[in-house]
């Protein structure tokens, strides 16, 4: 089960009191709020910049790369975003007024690294957390949910803030009007292992497994054609099977060949079809059965099943909260999206019992096999632990108590205020509150996440760099630190390719005996190589 994996996710950003708002203010705003509410003894205004030097993201897996000129501009992430001057002053000074500083060439801060190992930073016209690299999926859930704090340290931030009007979060993956932003997932896997097998064994998983971990939606089509609701948030906006796009023409599996690792030993398997979730159960069960599916296609025991038509399906799947809707196989049959769950689930219990287990994988096929069984029972006793179930539970109360059609406005308002990230207005964090939402980490597990790294990880030496000498760290990124010290005339780039380097067991005792930056990356660049270098 252990696996280098993260999560990524792009937060709805909407300000009430500004309708008109830019989206990309909007976005630093919550960057430098952050950054203004951790500031205190901090340097670099208390955020880090990103090192974009080994950012690739015009490689594709098939073996080529695309030529740069025939991108769409938003795959060109290589390059820091950047608000023009026009933009900031429609908003009164924008998110560099909450810093009380500002610099000349710089003015707004569009990125940071944080004191746990992930990014914030400004995602076309979303903030984005991105966690730091865990590999167990409890620690995927923990430090996701550390995002959710985080971001909302800075919504809080913001709204005390004199003179700056609310800007709200939604941890969710449209806007009911056409647009549709990303929750992504990141699993290292072997470069040996052949693209097309990940390819074969992953799109009819991934097809389906939205009918265990969808986060749910009013509305059917790109901007809610018809009325209805489905499990997916994101089923509609999907075009494609194979292909390198992340917000045109989605792919089911995605090709980008960026692995911010080893390149000779890695393949980053960038997974975008996922829906945001607030359960933490369905975030467990995301990470963890595609890690499991992960390892069988390595092993070469993934189900050989195919769609006939895999976009249709997903849509077709998403479609039906009754689960009874059958897709086709290239063989013919017919089965539902729980069927190909129950197909992979029994496939990975085989496997399972063959490679051996250990106590997180004994986890995960305990919940998927005992999720399965719910689901095939009454979908609705699964209201506690699946989000779009959940969701499902709050609107169909609303409806018989008020005689609502789907097409009513104010079900697609109880349908936003589920993923409002404040505990005070979110309906998931209501029933979270209430006991109706099982939980597996305690609130005093997350706030140590927000400002702890992962210690098994690289990310454990990210985040105490950041933390320990922010004045020196001058830029980072999943696969580099930079320093900045007076008594060397070059900046000192520390390369970090290797995610299971850089651990607690190999570096702590660095961190703890050494007096300031400059004695301890003399004590690095002296010292054994093997603690960060692959």
């Amino acid at each position: 089960m252990r696996r280098v994996m993260g999560t990524e996710t792009e937060y709805g950003v909407l300000a009430p009191g500004m309708p008109a708002a830019n989206a990309t203010v909007l976005s630093s705003q919550i960057v430098n709020a952050y950054a203004a509410s951790r500031r205190s003894g901090m340097g670099n205004f208390s955020g880090t910049r990103w090192d974009y030097t080994d950012e690739a993201p015009l490689n594709d897996a098939r073996g080529f790369a695309v030529p740069r000129t025939a991108a769409d501009p938003t795959q060109l992430t290589d390059a820091p975003p950047v608000l023009d001057a026009e933009q900031i002053a429609m908003e009164g000074g924008g998110p560099a007024a909450l810093y009380g500083e500002q610099t000349t060439d710089n003015p707004v801060l569009m990125n940071m690294v944080l004191g746990n190992g992930a990014r914030l930073y400004v995602d076309h016209a979303h903030p984005e957390y991105s966690s730091p690299e865990v590999t167990t999926p409890r620690d995927a859930v923990l430090w996701d949910k550390a995002g959710d704090a985080v971001v909302l340290a800075a919504v809080r931030y913001i709204a005390a803030a004199p003179g700056f009007s609310p800007v709200n979060l939604y941890k969710n993956n449209t806007d009911s009007k056409g647009a549709s932003y990303g929750s992504h997932e990141n699993y290292l896997v072997p470069r040996s292992v052949p693209f097309t097998d990940l390819v074969r064994g992953l799109v009819p998983f991934f097809v389906s497994r939205q009918v265990i971990v969808g986060s749910g939606r009013v509305g059917i089509g790109t901007n809610n054609q018809r009325q209805g609701y489905q499990l997916s948030q994101r089923a509609d906006f999907f075009e494609a099977e194979v292909g390198l796009e992340t917000t045109i023409r989605r792919p089911i599996v995605n090709t980008r060949d960026e692995p911010h690792a080893v390149a000779e030993k890695y393949r980053r398997l960038h997974v975008i079809i996922g829906d945001a979730n607030l359960s933490e159960v369905s975030t467990l069960l995301k990470v963890g059965t595609t890690s499991i599916v992960l390892s069988m296609i390595e092993a070469g025991t993934a189900p050989e099943v195919e769609l006939r038509d895999p976009v249709g399906a997903l849509q077709a799947i998403s479609h039906d909260p009754s689960l009874e809707r059958l897709v086709e196989l290239k063989d013919g049959r017919m089965v539902s999206g729980l069927d190909l769950q129950e197909i992979y689930l029994e496939a990975a219990a085989r496997h399972c019992r063959s490679a051996g287990t250990d106590p997180d994988t004994e986890d995960i096929l305990t919940r998927w096999t005992s999720l399965v069984g719910t689901l095939k029972r009454d979908p609705l006793e699964a209201a506690a632990s699946v989000d779009w179930v959940a969701k499902l539970k709050l609107l169909q109360a609303y409806r018989n108590r008020d005689s609502l059609a789907w097409s009513d406005a104010r079900l697609h308002l109880v349908d936003l205020q589920y993923s409002d990230i404040r505990p005070e207005k979110g309906l998931y964090h209501r029933l979270a509150a209430r006991g109706q939402m099982e939980r597996i980490l305690t609130d005093q597990e997350i706030a140590r996440a927000v400002n702890e790294p992962p210690d098994d990880t690289r990310a454990y030496f990210r985040g105490n760099c950041v933390s320990r000498f922010p004045q020196q760290v001058v830029g980072a990124s999943w696969d580099s630190i930079i320093f900045e010290l007076p008594s060397r005339r070059r900046l000192q780039r520390i390369p970090t390719r290797e995610p299971l380097k850089g651990t607690r067991a190999l570096t702590g005792e660095l961190f703890e005996a050494s007096v300031d930056a400059e004695d301890f990356v003399t004590r690095l660049l002296s010292g054994p190589e093997h603690s960060v270098a692959p």
